[in-house]
């Protein structure tokens, strides 16, 4: 939501028990992050924000929980912001990454000696295909929706940054000319089966543009088709039918290719 969508729903209701409290919940994390929050954070300032962030606090097992409170527009920034540095993150390696593809560079020596700065610290710097799933794509657009008046060059580059990334993706795949292109699960993390906005997703799109054929190996899926592609189920037809197989983890399944 939008920063200052809470403000107004309190002043539309003339009422201050409208209140924001962000979540902060990892894909495939979300009970353990509610068990052990790094933080509660109450957009309120009336009682029964307060009786809130003690349900909250009854329903976690970690003892010592950073609570903070806050009028409701900062709460509403504060979740904006966190996604969009963690989408920042993402992108700065992602982009370290092409440097090092482009120059036939060692993309793991640098990250690791990068990150050996414990001001970087070794978190979230795993190259991908970009960030996606639900959170990260439109927290940071609706984030520099609000910049409307104000300067900015950082936030529109990190919005930018991922749709050159799946560019420059799809287009070493496609140097190769493979006739049929396979994706090896669409899910955006091992253990879940979330496909919504996956990164890897608009990769397909782009070797798709380009009139290649496209496979999807996902168990997880019933339909017989995603989009247009046909989808396998048989790991080994899968692997036999594909010239170039893109996948978004590794596993041991895929060893042999």
């Amino acid at each position: 939501i939008p920063v200052g969508h809470t403000k107004s729903l309190q002043e539309k209701f003339e009422s201050n028990r409208v209140i924001f409290s962000p979540e902060f919940l990892r894909e495939g994390q979300a009970l353990k992050d509610n068990l052990y929050p790094s933080r509660i954070i109450a957009g309120s300032q009336c009682k029964a924000g307060k009786e809130f962030v003690d349900l909250l606090k009854q329903g976690a097992e970690k003892e010592r929980i950073d609570v903070l409170f806050m009028e409701s527009t900062e709460a509403e920034a504060v979740k904006l912001f966190a996604n969009t540095y963690l989408a920042m993150r993402v992108s700065f390696f992602n982009e370290l990454d092409s440097y090092s593809l482009a120059h036939g560079l060692g993309t793991k020596s640098i990250i690791n000696g990068v990150c050996l700065d414990e001001r970087i610290g070794s978190g979230y710097n795993n190259p991908s295909f970009g960030y996606g799933g639900y959170c990260l794509p439109k927290d940071t657009k609706q984030l520099l929706a609000n910049y409307e008046q104000v300067p900015q060059t950082l936030i529109e580059a990190i919005v930018s940054s991922n749709t050159t990334r799946k560019d420059f993706i799809a287009n070493e795949i496609l140097k190769g000319n493979p006739k049929v292109v396979g994706f090896y699960r669409l899910a955006m993390k091992e253990g879940s089966d979330n496909f919504r906005s996956s990164a890897i997703q608009g990769v397909m799109k782009r070797i798709k543009a380009k009139g290649v054929t496209v496979m999807v190996y996902e168990p997880a899926l019933d339909e017989q088709e995603f989009f247009g592609s046909q989808v396998l189920t048989n790991l080994d037809e899968f692997k036999l039918q594909c010239d170039l197989i893109v996948a978004n983890r590794r596993e041991e399944s895929l060893a042999d290719i």
